[in-house]
């Protein structure tokens, strides 16, 4: 999918680049698998903000995406590629052949009318889903389960994409978009394929406007607050906040390690931060 710029007649169309669309096929959704999408200003049950920066944007309806591919052994048509405002990758509408709809993820060299299955014997050809065991080895793979049934976790945003690289016993390793090398049971399901809409990581919004659209607001600077809005806040004329940088609620900023040991890492062959 190219990229579209513009002439620079105004400031903000500059360096402002959109995508051109040529893959999108249909521009009304399935009603059916629409759902209301209430905002939150970032904000939780009790009205304060939890999240900052949030608020604004366009309204938006939700569309239920089939995550786990478990409508097994039966063949689906691709109805059409679909925009999701919700979500840097396309979409696409399946018409299964007992008349169910459902919205999947679309991968790249998806075009209407092609024929998906999910399945254990499925052919090999994008679209299709199989475990993991079942994928030759070096496929090209996204929507990538990490627990058997619970739907896929791993590489679902746009042109992301994971490589099986071996298979020991019950297990299958991965290559990760981030370069990071990961264990999976088997039996885990993945759509063959790349994510689509790869040139999502080119384009350049080139004003505030186009972030205001998307529900973020203006980000402010902790050293241009007051102290009782900041740790960083204060002082008599510009400062540098007199401190080591900090967040709102004063934990260090740089340098600090956050990341706890969760239970998915357990299966981690080789960090992505790990220098080849």
């Amino acid at each position: 999918m190219p990229v579209k710029k513009f002439r620079p007649i105004t400031p903000s169309l500059r360096f402002r680049t959109v995508p051109t669309f040529e893959e999108i096929t249909s521009i009304v959704p399935e009603k059916s698998l629409l759902e209301p999408l209430r905002k939150t200003g970032g904000r939780n049950n009790k009205g304060r903000v939890t999240a900052w920066c949030r608020g604004g944007g366009h309204k938006r309806h939700y569309r239920r995406i089939d995550f786990k591919r478990d409508k097994r052994n039966i063949p689906a048509r691709v109805a059409s590629i679909e925009y999701d405002p919700n979500r840097s990758a396309r979409i696409a509408l399946l018409h299964y052949v007992d008349g169910e709809k459902r919205y999947i993820l679309a991968p790249v060299d998806l075009k209407v009318d092609d024929m998906v299955m999910a399945g254990e014997d499925v052919e090999i050809r994008v679209g299709n889903a199989m475990p993991l065991l079942k994928m030759p080895l070096g496929t090209i793979a996204h929507n990538i389960e990490m627990r058997p049934g619970k739907g896929g976790q791993l590489a679902r945003s746009a042109g992301s994409f994971v490589q099986l690289v071996a298979k020991d016993g019950n297990k299958a390793i991965l290559k990760m978009p981030s370069g990071e090398v990961r264990i999976v049971r088997g039996e885990c399901y993945g759509t063959l394929g790349q994510v689509s809409n790869v040139d999502h990581k080119n384009v350049i919004w080139g004003k505030a406007g186009a972030s205001r659209w998307r529900g973020w607001r203006p980000s402010v600077r902790g050293v241009a607050m007051n102290p009782v809005d900041h740790p960083m806040g204060g002082g008599e004329g510009r400062s540098s906040g007199g401190r080591h940088p900090c967040t709102p609620w004063g934990k260090p900023t740089k340098g600090y390690k956050t990341r706890k040991k969760r239970k998915s890492n357990a299966h981690l062959i080789q960090d992505r931060r790990t220098k080849i």
